[in-house]
């Protein structure tokens, strides 16, 4: 397997703080993440050929969060609770259909 495709999937979700705007982590994206990583492992698509979840800074998009993007697929997409969050693994992540009513 190449450096390049070390994970399938690695998704970025913005937990960024800001004292004096809007931003992903006053929507709850910190605990929306680590949903979604738990989620990942549970369903045993996470490690090396599979999918990666990881905290980014601020992706500046903060009007329109929580946001997360995929790569290599660089879609971006906001979310809203735990639903929306199965929705992107079960269809983008695991059938590769992403989700358009999410997209950014």
């Amino acid at each position: 397997m190449s450096d390049k495709h070390y994970y399938r999937y690695h998704l970025f979700f913005c937990t960024h703080q800001r004292d004096s705007a809007a931003c992903c982590a006053d929507q709850d994206s910190q605990s929306l993440r680590d949903y979604s990583k738990k989620r990942i492992k549970s369903l045993g698509l996470d490690g090396v050929g599979g999918i990666r979840i990881n905290n980014a800074g601020c992706l500046g998009r903060c009007a329109e969060g929580p946001v997360l993007v995929v790569y290599p697929d660089e879609v971006w997409y906001s979310y809203q609770n735990r639903v929306d969050v199965d929705e992107i693994i079960e269809s983008h992540l695991q059938n590769n259909i992403p989700v358009d009513r999410l997209k950014v």
